[in-house]
């Protein structure tokens, strides 16, 4: 068999060298999301996420098995969505306290099935240290989702929307919100605790457990 010749091999040489760099890339990009301006929020302020999700893990059974805990947590202050005021909001606007961000929308039958179980969370587990923050990625205006949450009889959860999907983009490029519902448990820091794609009884026992693990202090 003829033998590849010196500018082949360069070629694939570089082929290869680039795969790993793009690779490289794409592994970094997991554990970042771009802040305003383009600036780069890393993880090097999870270390408290990171020791939740290992309190977390053993916790991750029964109606809340699917959930994964964080090993290299993402920073997700800059994460923007808007109010139910329709002004911007950002993770970061829930300082100090443990967040369950629930992405939905009316067309994605799952997410209606687990919109009551979220609600009964926020109001058997909501205060000054926790929260249940669902955004609606519904595109157009708000009278769809607005409806159908008055019609299942939600009372407990603040309305929060994000018509643009810039929110599920911006967690695609980082490998997160494969689809809907996707679910992050998020630390009074503001990086992720776990991910849970796909539905739960988040108002089980087995999901207030987990939740609860979380937001205990190492020192506590």
């Amino acid at each position: 068999m003829t033998k590849p010749t010196e500018p082949a091999r360069s070629s694939r040489r570089g082929f290869y060298a680039a795969g790993l760099a793009g690779a490289a890339a794409a592994v970094a990009a997991l554990y970042v999301i771009a802040g305003p301006n383009g600036n780069i929020a890393g993880a090097e302020s999870c270390s408290g996420a990171l020791e939740a999700a290992a309190a977390a893990k053993p916790l991750a059974a029964g109606e809340v098995a699917a959930f994964l805990p964080a090993s290299q947590p993402l920073d997700l202050k800059n994460l923007t969505f808007k109010g139910p005021d329709d002004q911007p909001v950002t993770m970061a606007d829930f300082k100090d306290k443990t967040v369950l961000l629930n992405l939905w929308a009316t067309w994605c039958a799952p997410c209606r099935k687990e919109m009551p179980a979220l609600d009964q969370l926020q109001a058997d587990m909501g205060d000054d240290d926790f929260q249940v923050v669902a955004v609606s990625l519904d595109r157009g205006g708000p009278e769809k989702p607005k409806a159908f949450l008055q019609e299942i009889g939600v009372s407990h959860l603040t309305y929060y929307q994000d018509s643009t999907n810039g929110l599920l983009q911006d967690l695609r490029k980082v490998a997160r919100a494969t689809g809907l519902p996707t679910t992050i448990l998020v630390s009074p820091e503001g990086c992720e605790i776990g991910t849970m794609y796909g539905p739960a009884e988040w108002a089980s026992d087995d999901a207030k457990a987990l939740i609860r693990s979380a937001m205990v202090k190492p020192d506590a």
